[in-house]
């Protein structure tokens, strides 16, 4: 029974291929298709107001020069948003629930990010690893512990969203499962069991959705602080 709970993260696979790349790809299918025409429908409308508003809240810590990521981190944010999403329905597959996935995406963009700060200001990039006024016995200490907290970045990143959404989909499942072997027994719990699994959904689109934004937010503040 316990592992019948985490084969809901193990990767789908027909005739031996995994479907992987298939949920993964599946969001891109609700993104706005290319038209000769601006707004094709209310559809479209709401898509490109989303699209805008994403953009300019990602763009809000950055300068000028941040300006130029604003499609990779847009992008990245729907992708981590629909795909979360997704994952909540029935008899679907979450790829964000796979560190593998998550650290694949984090890792690229957190070392390009601190690339570009050793490349443009690299005294400033080395910097961060001694804060100024450091008692002299300190430094080596110190540099190792901002060498270690810089390192662990892009494991933090994948860790967190795979961790949040591991849980939910557990609990969702943990009380899904009471609520179906109770209704026979006890009706009235099982009932109750309902309403908070009804509940815990609509915390889970909210994480879903949270977690998405702050695994973008947090590369976006790691670029900041490299422009």
């Amino acid at each position: 029974m316990n592992l019948s709970f985490f084969d809901q993260f193990s990767s789908p696979s027909l005739l031996g291929i995994p479907l992987i790349l298939v949920a993964t790809l599946l969001p891109a299918l609700l993104l706005p298709s290319p038209n000769n025409r601006w707004i094709t429908g209310r559809l479209s409308v709401l898509q490109l107001w989303l699209i805008n508003l994403i953009t300019k809240q990602l763009m809000i810590p950055l300068d000028k020069k941040g300006h130029k990521w604003a499609l990779i981190l847009t992008s990245l944010m729907l992708f981590l948003l629909l795909t979360n999403l997704l994952g909540l329905l029935p008899y679907t597959f979450t790829p964000t629930t796979q560190l593998s996935m998550n650290l694949a995406l984090a890792f690229p963009l957190w070392l390009a990010t601190l690339l570009i700060g050793l490349r443009n200001q690299p005294s400033v990039s080395l910097g961060h690893l001694l804060p100024e006024g450091t008692p002299t016995p300190l430094i080596p200490a110190l540099i190792l512990i901002e060498t270690t907290s810089l390192l662990i970045r892009p494991l933090a990143l994948g860790v967190r969203l795979t961790a949040n959404l591991t849980a939910g989909h557990l609990l969702i499942q943990l009380i899904s499962t009471a609520t179906t072997v109770l209704f026979s027994t006890m009706p009235a719990i099982s009932f109750l069991t309902l309403i908070i699994l009804f509940l815990l959904t609509i915390l889970e689109v909210a994480v879903a959705m949270i977690q998405a934004y702050v695994f973008v937010l947090l590369l976006s503040l790691y670029l900041q602080e490299n422009i």
